[in-house]
């Protein structure tokens, strides 16, 4: 398999698994791990990951419930990362399991409507902003060309009634997401806050929504998970 330069294959640390990642690109980040950790899985679950990047959702989440996950589809706007993707799910040889999609979220397919018993998503966090000097990387952390509105209707459109959606975003937006949620027709249904250090505030909410649930939050015990260094998402 070739690479391009840049791309280098990495250890996920979990089930012999690889990722590729480049310097070029965004790469992932602890809340991607937190993400696949905090979302349930259950037998014969057809998912997706939306924003999928280089794949680090989804294929986390498949080496955590291999035997349970009967597919696996990520969504990537970006063409490179989308390849990328690709990359990754050959050098794990889940071709048969896996299938990438180029495209934005906004614009799936309605061959996809009511597919998914589970979609996951780390979007971008952050609203608008300054130009970037990094186009590709600024994708990836604003919400430039997907809006969290655009985000939940595409989820609830593709998820089959009773599936979930469970995503992360900024613990400062949590309002706005559990809003934004049930207005698409998402009951908020799981709730995990996260923050770097014992008695520091929040900085990530996991949310796991249910398409046509009914109203009712567990908020689980929040966690800690100290920031690496350089880890922007902070």
């Amino acid at each position: 398999m070739e690479h391009k330069e840049g791309e280098t294959a990495e250890e996920l640390l979990i089930g012999g698994m690889k990722i590729l990642q480049s310097d070029r690109f965004y790469r992932f980040t602890s809340d991607a791990v937190l993400l696949s950790r905090f979302a349930r899985c259950k037998p014969g679950e057809d998912a997706a990951d939306f924003c999928a990047g280089s794949g680090i959702v989804g294929l986390h989440f498949y080496a955590l419930h291999s035997s349970e996950v009967r597919r696996m589809t990520l969504f990537e706007m970006q063409t490179e990362l989308a390849d990328m993707s690709r990359k990754s799910v050959a050098l794990n040889g889940l071709e048969e399991k896996f299938s990438v999609v180029n495209c934005k979220v906004q614009d799936i397919s309605a061959a996809y409507a009511g597919r998914f018993s589970l979609i996951l998503c780390n979007p971008p966090y952050e609203k608008g902003g300054v130009a970037s000097p990094d186009p590709a990387k600024a994708a990836c952390r604003k919400e430039l060309f997907l809006t969290l509105e655009e985000l939940c209707a595409a989820a609830s459109r593709c998820l089959r009634y009773g599936g979930r959606f469970a995503l992360c975003h900024r613990a400062d937006r949590l309002a706005e997401v559990m809003y934004t949620l049930h207005a698409a027709g998402l009951e908020p249904k799981r709730l995990q806050l996260v923050a770097g250090r014992a008695g520091a505030p929040p900085y990530l909410a996991l949310v796991e929504s249910v398409r046509g649930g009914r109203a009712g939050l567990t908020v689980l015990p929040a966690l800690e998970n100290s920031p690496p260094a350089g880890d922007s998402r902070r």
